[in-house]
Parts: C-alpha cells; structure tokens; sequence
C-alpha cells in the first residue's frame, strides 16, 4: 500500500491536441511518457444519488484503476481524500493506493459488500518535460483537455503558488478561472445532468 500527498493543479487546454503538442514543443517541452488510465468510480449502494451533491457522492467513491504504459500494467484501488476550501481550491489532498492482480476481481468484491459502479473516465496521457518542469496532459475520452501538474517536494515547484506563476510565466494555452478542475465531478456531473 502507498499514500500519497502531493497537491496538484488541473486546469482546462482552451485549444486543439495538435496545438497544444506544438506549444509545448516550440517552447522547449520534451515528451517524458506516454501512459492510459481506466478508472472506475464504485460507491456505496445506500447512497441517494438524487440528492446527495456530486462532491459528496464522490468523496466516498473508490476508484479502481487499470493504468498501462507500453508493456507495464499497474491495477489498483485508489482513496482519494480531498481538502477543498469554499472557492473551489484544493487545499491538499491525500490518495491511499493498494496495489492488485485482476480488476474484475476487484469489481466483484466491491459489488459483493454492497458498492456500485457509477462511472468509468477513461483517459490517454502525454508527460512533457523541460527542465525539472513536468505537466501531464490529459485527454479523457469524449471529454476535455487538461494539463495537470503536481507539486514536487524535490524541485522548486513545491508549491501551488509557484506552479500557477509558472502557468502564467509560460502562457500556456488553458483557461486561467480555474486552476483546480475536478475531472470525475465534472464527468460525473454530465453523466447526471446537473
């Protein structure tokens, strides 16, 4: 099992795949990694969707994840417990992981003591490097475009402020109202039309 507490900012590309890539190439950026995520979001069966907010629904959601990257497969059950102030931002945020052999397995046991699968995100991620700089764009299937971007304790982007001046620094082609997208509301928002 691993925990951990790295904070993040997720924002929103406002252009095309293509000219995203091309920014980032102009601009310096090496691509690092290329990985897939298959996440699927199980919850308690008692739960009243209708009426429960979307964040509520989803803070006690366990996530199930089947990650590849080239010939290496991860699958894991992820907990994710997030701080977040009144204004939307994520104040920290702790991830618990256990590692795991078969995700169909994992489905069932969920399902058996009473859990229930509400959504599956897919999404194909391109890490791109410069410097000690690192971002991830996300592409999620029939979805947006995000850039996220981690702090690291071991560089000097070891903090949201200085990742945002960083944001601002390189003009990146994002939308700048929200630095702190929160993917499986959004995509689970859609699913239940609110």
């Amino acid at each position: 099992m691993s925990v951990k507490l790295e904070n993040e900012i997720t924002v929103k590309v406002i252009c095309s795949k293509n000219e995203l890539i091309d920014f980032l190439q102009n601009n310096g950026f090496k691509e690092d990694v290329r990985f897939s995520l298959d996440d699927y979001y199980f919850i308690p069966s008692n739960i009243d969707i209708a009426n429960t907010s979307t964040r509520d629904i989803l803070s006690k959601a366990i996530i199930i994840r089947y990650n590849s990257e080239g010939d290496k497969i991860l699958q894991r059950i992820t907990y994710k417990k997030k701080n977040i102030a009144n204004n939307g931002e994520i104040i920290d945020q702790t991830a618990i992981n256990c590692d795991i052999y078969n995700i169909d397995e994992a489905k069932n046991i969920f399902n058996a003591i009473g859990y229930q699968e509400i959504m599956n995100i897919k999404e194909d991620d391109i890490v791109y490097c410069k410097d000690d700089f690192k971002l991830a764009i996300k592409f999620i299937e029939n979805s947006d475009i995000l850039i996220e971007i981690e702090t690291d304790e071991d560089t000097k982007w070891n903090t949201i402020d200085k990742i945002k001046d960083k944001i601002f620094e390189l003009n990146l082609p994002v939308s700048n109202d929200d630095f702190f997208i929160k993917k499986a509301e959004n995509e689970l928002n859609r699913i239940l039309g609110r």
